[in-house]
């Protein structure tokens, strides 16, 4: 058996591709004079200090934003940036009715409380899911904003299976900004769910009960191919670069999974890259796109 190779970067292009059109259409209203009064989101990104990684995803971001018809609004402060001038800016952006979608980029320094600078954007301006009582909203099984790459898994899996009811699925890494909501978002679609973690006993065997197996811990290739379920699908979350092969060369990324041999166990599997990473800036656009509507009294467009 040869996995099939679930492209999340294509199934990500045709999501932006779906927002495009949304967004098209409420700008396309505005200017004819409709009569919901015309509409065009607006993505706000906050960067604070020169961090290379978060400074490709804030770029990536923008020109994404840009693309799908969007209104992207840049932030770029100090890394000696206090906390109480960040919370100034981000008070700023929930007052700002051009601003539907606001992200501050982590990580952040150390002089500053992330949690409260998350729990001060407006919730319904918070495209990353983070805050508190859009988290308590999905555990409620109530409308919330959902975090970004938690969607993005669901939705591969969605195209995957349409129905999930019933599937047993185990999501490795218990983090708030992925395992959790990925949990709380697979009971919601009636899968029969464990979460694991580093504490469990006997993890290779809990992995192999999973219909659905996600993979969200951050240790390169750590999923081997014993932990597997003949024929399962496999979400591969993980996002590791590996020591360079040569001085001054730049290490290749691979996954939590060791793809090669799980590839030859399991029914399905997202590579990396090119799987769930491409999906988690797709679904922020679709997260704005979702808030935007809400602020103005609009029904929420269906993407999948």
């Amino acid at each position: 058996m040869t996995a099939e190779i679930i492209d999340g970067k294509a199934f990500a292009a045709g999501l932006r591709a779906r927002v495009a059109e949304q967004v098209a259409a409420l700008t396309a209203d505005n200017e004819a004079g409709g009569a919901g009064g015309g509409l065009r989101p607006g993505l706000a990104v906050v960067l604070v200090g020169d961090n290379p990684a978060s400074e490709v995803y804030v770029r990536n971001k923008a020109r994404q934003t840009l693309e799908v018809g969007m209104r992207s609004f840049e932030h770029r402060l100090e890394a000696s940036t206090s906390q109480g001038e960040l919370l100034a800016l981000v008070e700023r952006l929930n007052r700002d009715p051009a601003v539907h979608g606001i992200l501050v980029q982590l990580p952040l320094p150390e002089q500053i409380d992330a949690a409260a600078v998350i729990n001060a954007i407006d919730p319904a301006k918070d495209v990353d899911g983070f805050h508190i009582l859009n988290a308590g909203r999905l555990a409620t099984g109530q409308d919330a904003l959902v975090p970004c790459t938690p969607l993005g898994c669901l939705m591969l899996l969605q195209a995957r299976f349409g129905d999930l009811s019933g599937q047993r699925a185990v999501v490795l890494g218990r983090s708030n900004i992925v395992g959790k909501p990925m949990a709380q978002l697979l009971l919601g679609a009636n899968c029969t769910v464990t979460l694991a973690h580093s504490r469990t006993r006997d993890l290779p065997a809990i992995c192999r009960e999973g219909d659905i197996l996600i993979a969200a811990v951050g240790r390169p290739r750590m999923v081997e191919a014993g932990w597997v379920k003949p024929g399962a699908t496999v979400i591969d979350v993980g996002i590791n670069r590996l020591e360079p092969e040569t001085p001054g060369g730049k290490g290749r990324l691979v996954g939590d999974v060791d793809f090669d041999a799980v590839r030859q166990v399991a029914g399905a599997i997202t590579p990396v890259p090119g799987g769930v990473g491409p999906m988690t800036i797709a679904c922020l656009l679709a997260n704005t796109l979702t808030a935007a509507c809400r602020a103005t009294g609009r029904a929420a467009p269906k993407l999948l």
